[in-house]
């Protein structure tokens, strides 16, 4: 399926969200929706999403969040606060969905979130209905190793050519690249945690980290564990902060088995 736009009002101006179809036609199939990482886009994504729902028999969602790929950049003077993550899930998740025609009430979707697209999908999962998240090296909380990492990636943003790479990607990079790096090391969001708000969490969830990230370690994962004992952890060797580039086959075969212990309930939840 080709990229498309879909209009949403978010910030009190219209925002167009990029986004893709996968396998659409399996109309009776869950649904699973991806949200990307703090640098990351639809495109950025690859061929993961289609390989994921081919070998599950679902439908997937991609899309590239405001400010990110294709979709509308960050206004110049628009700078996010300590909540980005929160209005990312508590208001433009609902409002593409909405747009979409997509009942989640009716019908909840599966959540696959990658770093801060994992925090976005915990986050909804706490407030919304969900049929199951998986969670792919997810923040709750911000440690000493993932703001040297996030400081380091400023660094190679001025010095390097990473502007001419995340370019392919994105119509602005300064846009994606300032919107995550300026939060992250805005010293107030030092102390940002999510950690009693998953406790809310109801459905099934899967999560994954990388024993080699950068960007943040095992207490990441394990304090979700810890909260909600229905999470199933996958700790993976030879993994950094992307299990879906670095373990791809494992890492499917594990959202398979864990997917296919989580059928759907009669209620469709």
């Amino acid at each position: 399926m080709a990229v498309d736009f879909v209009g949403i009002a978010w910030r009190g101006r219209p925002v167009n969200i990029e986004h893709e179809w996968i396998a659409p036609e399996r109309r009776a199939a869950p649904l699973f929706v991806f949200l990307h990482e703090g640098l990351g886009s639809l495109a950025m994504w690859k061929e993961f999403p289609a390989r994921l729902c081919e070998a599950l028999g679902c439908r997937g969602l991609v899309y590239s969040r405001p400010g990110y790929g294709r979709s509308t950049p960050r206004a110049a003077e628009e700078a996010w606060d300590i909540d980005f993550l929160h209005r990312q899930a508590d208001e433009v998740l609902p409002a593409l969905l909405q747009a979409l025609a997509i009942d989640a009430a009716a019908e909840p979707p599966w959540l696959l979130g990658h770093s801060d697209g994992g925090s976005i999908a915990l986050l909804h999962a706490a407030r919304h209905a969900v049929a199951g998240v998986v969670v792919l090296a997810p923040h709750i909380m911000v440690e000493d190793l993932s703001l040297a990492s996030i400081e380091l990636a400023r660094q190679a943003y001025l010095q390097t050519d990473l502007r001419q790479r995340l370019a392919r990607y994105h119509d602005d990079p300064d846009s994606a690249f300032w919107g995550w790096n300026r939060i992250w090391l805005h010293p107030p969001f030092r102390h940002w945690s999510i950690e009693d708000e998953i406790a809310a969490i109801t459905c099934p969830l899967l999560a994954v980290q990388g024993l080699d990230d950068e960007y943040g370690t095992l207490a990441q994962v394990r304090g979700i564990a810890r909260r909600l004992p229905q999470t199933r952890l996958l700790e993976l060797a030879h993994c950094g902060h992307s299990p879906q580039r670095d373990q791809e086959q494992a890492l499917i075969a594990a959202i398979i088995a864990f997917h296919r212990d989580h059928p759907p309930t009669p209620d469709g939840a």
